[in-house]
């Protein structure tokens, strides 16, 4: 692991196209802005864990007739899988889908360097 030292305003750079700036530090925490492309996915962890975790505990706890029934909602029978019917859809359901326009803005939201809150810094030169 890398550790760097940083102050608000610095930045450093991910590859050639992510860009991570500190905006502010407050307390115990700090607050970051991350600009990259759409195509890059920026995830918190311990958010992707919970949602992981809490989908294998209700595969668990699923009924047959629950998975018969979503089977056959989704055009599987005889075996076939339903569509995105593996262990990496169940662990991300978000795997593979854009934001819709006018969603709330959430961890995929970019709107510049600092996201949603428009607390950008002053424009790279």
């Amino acid at each position: 692991m890398l550790v760097l030292t940083r102050k608000v305003g610095e930045q450093l750079l991910i590859g050639d196209e992510v860009v991570v700036t500190v905006l502010e530090v407050r307390g115990d925490g700090i607050k970051i802005g991350i600009d990259a492309p759409r195509d890059v996915k920026v995830q918190r962890r311990e958010v992707l864990l919970t949602v992981s975790e809490t989908n294998l505990q209700a595969a668990r706890a699923a009924s047959p007739e629950a998975e018969t029934a979503l089977k056959a909602l989704f055009g599987a029978s005889n075996g076939e899988s339903a569509p995105n019917d593996d262990a990496a859809s169940a662990a991300d359901p978000e795997a593979g889908r854009e934001p819709s326009p006018g969603a709330p803005a959430g961890d995929d939201q970019r709107s510049g360097p600092a996201g949603p809150d428009h607390t950008n810094p002053a424009p790279r030169s």
